[in-house]
């Protein structure tokens, strides 16, 4: 995976998240479970791409994997919150 595809998928990650941060309330929390699977994706393509690059991304393929796995953690929480509201 090339420097180029590694910003790519970690811009769409953090524009994904930030889309969520800031959405209307949701009402459907299936909505929030496809959001936290593509999250678990985009770690897994993270962690193929470290390995790739042998884990050497002067630590910012370290720091984008760290952001996905807050992201994937904050969903989480979020598909529980609203499956408690409803």
């Amino acid at each position: 995976m090339t420097k180029a595809m590694l910003v790519g998928v970690f811009s769409a990650c953090l524009a994904f998240a930030a889309g969520i941060a800031v959405a209307e309330k949701v009402h459907d929390w299936p909505d929030l479970a496809a959001a936290h699977n593509h999250t678990q994706e985009a770690i897994k393509e993270m962690d193929h791409a470290r390995a790739a690059n042998h884990y050497d991304m002067a630590g910012h393929g370290a720091k984008a994997e760290e952001h996905l796995r807050a992201a994937e953690r904050e969903l989480h929480e979020a598909i529980e919150a609203a499956r408690m509201a409803h």
